[in-house]
């Protein structure tokens, strides 16, 4: 009603000229300078009027997003839980896990290969099923967008899933035209007093002072329950530990950090043993970027947008409307 009293208040031959131009220009796909020539007024004054038109209610803009985009869902889950960007890839209800990473890992590889523009610090989690997808659905860039891509946490699971670790940073280094800065160690010790030895360790130690720079952060977000692809590459740590995680109100981690369902970092003697990016230290880089779907993973996935972890969230649409 405002805008309707708004325009009632303009007089009939200046409605008549708004009219006039914003079809001219919208409907007709006129230039300013053509509307300006063809009416004899200044093409400031069009833009003036274009602008009223709007303002007047004249002139309505429609977002019409075709089938797979999903850009009110990502803006309410933008606003919800306060984060930067939410991409939500395309999947059916029923699509298995299999396929469920193949869409985040296409997903996340545009995102990578719009965003990237070069100077970029990128910091990638070591051992993650959509981060090796998202690996091999990029494309090489024909320059360099990074400068350097640093393995955030040691190596996790048996000596060849840790080797594939080292793996997936070579690609992205490669991919991105960056430096390849490796972690040479697991990514959980027996004790903290090994973990101790080992960050003042030569190899270790700069590549730990690498993590303090970042401008980017890609990671995975685990459940509680380890992932069949981990589970087949050999657990980081054993099935006795998991029950004093869950009394802990552990549901899912970022980095082997793991949170309870608010998000907040759950303290422990498991987390003295990780080799890897300190909690506050992630929290600190801009952009923070997670890779994660799968109705397995909701709650983990929720925790970690609650939390603060990650900042940037690409997931499937089944996981995206129960954030909701």
């Amino acid at each position: 009603m405002a805008e309707r009293y708004a325009v009632d208040e303009v007089a009939t031959d200046q409605i008549r000229l708004l009219t006039k131009v914003a079809r001219m220009y919208h409907e007709r796909g006129m230039r300013q300078p053509q509307i300006a020539q063809q009416l004899h007024i200044s093409q400031p004054r069009v833009s003036r009027l274009l602008k009223r038109a709007v303002e007047l209610g004249i002139v309505r803009t429609t977002v019409l997003a075709p089938r797979g985009v999903y850009a009110e869902l990502e803006e309410q889950i933008e606003q919800a839980y306060g984060l930067t960007e939410v991409i939500v890839a395309d999947t059916d209800d029923h699509a298995d896990e299999s396929h469920v990473m193949r869409a985040l890992g296409s997903a996340a590889a545009v995102y990578l290969e719009t965003t990237l523009m070069g100077g970029e610090r990128i910091g990638v989690s070591s051992w993650s099923s959509t981060i090796l997808a998202t690996v091999e659905a990029m494309h090489p860039r024909p320059t360099p967008v990074a400068d350097q891509v640093v393995q955030m946490l040691g190596g996790v699971g048996n000596v060849t899933a840790q080797t594939q670790a080292t793996r997936i940073t070579g690609r992205l280094a490669a991919l991105t035209g960056a430096q390849a800065v490796y972690l040479p160690a697991p990514g959980l010790l027996a004790s903290g007093d090994m973990r101790q030895m080992f960050i003042t360790d030569p190899s270790i130690e700069p590549v730990l002072r690498a993590c303090d720079d970042l401008t980017m952060a890609l990671v995975g977000v685990g459940s509680i329950e380890p992932s069949p692809l981990l589970r087949e590459s050999g657990n980081a740590f054993a099935e006795s530990e998991l029950p004093g995680l869950r009394s802990a109100g552990a549901v899912g981690d970022v980095c082997m950090r793991f949170f309870d369902s608010a998000g907040a970092h759950i303290e422990s003697a498991f987390d003295e043993r990780v080799l890897g990016i300190a909690p506050a230290t992630l929290m600190r880089v801009p952009r923070r970027v997670a890779v994660a779907g799968g109705l397995r993973k909701s709650n983990a996935i929720r925790a970690a947008v609650r939390g603060g972890w990650v900042n940037v969230l690409i997931t499937d649409l089944q996981v995206a409307r129960s954030l909701l």
